[in-house]
């Protein structure tokens, strides 16, 4: 029987009962870099941690650990190398999809595996599509690889982010499909005209100012994906109402063909996705 990491490092590592209960029960694997969440508390054992694993998990090169959450304009991970090799690129494959990235530099969010297959089968024949915050590519390349739609702007405003997207992009070969664009959405949506069948708004914790500039380029009866934070005792509305609001100010009413939760983000906060259809 396989162990679980918390086993594993706590049958290695000489701690006490109270540190070992400290220890993570659980890692996030991308290519071949391990990523744990460490616990302050026992921080000061973060080499040795790394060590354990990297010697007892097969096809591990790095080990990191996060020093604090995903934050700015730019979403940039705080990782830091705790065991193995510095260079933090790595190359990811999951279902089917190859994603190149610096796990240092850029975020992936293995929590919205799901959504993403969920998405992919939404998608109709000969459809244009519009990823407002495509960063590597994590709805875009499925949808261009698996989904019929004619074509995908994947708007990026990392500089760093858009070149991993614009890389990916050839290592899964849809250079026909996806076309990258660098820059804020606010501006560059909008220079797209009225074109988007579905627009992808996967940005948290609320993407909400760039509503107006995705009222802009939606045609009639298209479709929205609105990623947001919710919390444990707040109802859809609160957001429903949000995108009903600024709809209305743009000539627009609002259909809500459902919700959902699509992971827990904070303690009490789960992201929340509401598929909205825009009419005329």
């Amino acid at each position: 029987m396989l162990k679980s990491i918390k086993e594993l490092l706590g049958e290695n590592l000489k701690l006490s009962e109270r540190e070992t209960a400290l220890l993570p029960s659980s890692y996030q694997r991308l290519g071949d870099i391990i990523i744990v969440n460490l616990k302050e508390e026992v921080w000061k054992y973060e080499n040795e941690i790394g060590r354990v694993i990297l010697e007892n998990i097969p096809k591990t090169r790095v080990v990191c650990r996060r020093t604090s959450f995903i934050t700015g304009q730019f979403r940039e991970p705080h990782i830091k190398v705790i065991a193995g090799e510095k260079n933090t690129e790595t190359i990811h494959k999951e279902h089917g999809v190859i994603y190149k990235l610096d796990v240092a530099r850029v975020m992936f969010a293995k929590g919205n595996l799901l959504e993403r297959k969920r998405l992919i089968q939404l998608i109709r024949d000969g459809e244009t599509i519009v990823d407002m915050f495509s960063g590597i590519g994590y709805f875009s390349l499925g949808i261009a690889k698996f989904a019929p739609a004619r074509k995908i702007y994947a708007i990026e405003i990392n500089p760093v982010a858009f070149h991993y997207l614009c890389e990916n992009i050839k290592l899964n070969k849809v250079e026909d499909k996806v076309v990258p664009i660098l820059g804020d959405c606010k501006k560059k949506a909008v220079k797209l005209g009225r074109i988007a069948d579905r627009i992808i708004m996967g940005l948290l914790p609320s993407p909400k100012e760039y509503l107006p500039a995705a009222m802009k380029i939606i045609k009639n009866r298209g479709i929205i994906h609105y990623h947001s934070t919710l919390g444990k005792n707040e109802s859809y509305e609160k957001l429903l109402q949000e995108i009903k609001s600024i709809a209305k100010k743009e000539g627009f009413r609002v259909e809500l063909l459902g919700w959902k939760k699509v992971k827990s983000y904070a303690p009490k906060v789960d992201h929340v996705v509401l598929d909205c259809e825009v009419h005329t």
